[in-house]
């Protein structure tokens, strides 16, 4: 049993660490964005995937016909969620 109670400690230390370090890196970077070099930085950033982009080609939802016409199943579902959506805001 002692092996089973060690375990379940280890569980709980690893899910209420990881629950901290995610709030604490949330907070960090919005702090970090509003910076001065949190914005030079994501400025970098974006001009890195910028550049990765253009230079393999990439095209990550250009055109939105070509999208739904190649998966009319996931189009449909945005829609309807759209669609819902609209309808809960303007109540």
């Amino acid at each position: 049993m002692s092996l089973l109670y060690r375990n379940i400690r280890v569980m709980w230390f690893f899910l209420i660490s990881s629950i901290a370090s995610s709030i604490i890196g949330s907070a960090t970077n919005s702090w970090f964005s509003e910076t001065k070099m949190g914005k030079w930085f994501y400025r970098k950033v974006n001009d890195v995937a910028s550049w990765a982009s253009r230079k393999l080609g990439l095209k990550v939802l250009a055109n939105e016909a070509d999208w739904k016409k190649k998966y009319p199943n996931v189009a449909l579902k945005i829609d309807n969620l759209e669609a819902r959506i609209k309808q809960l805001e303007e109540k």
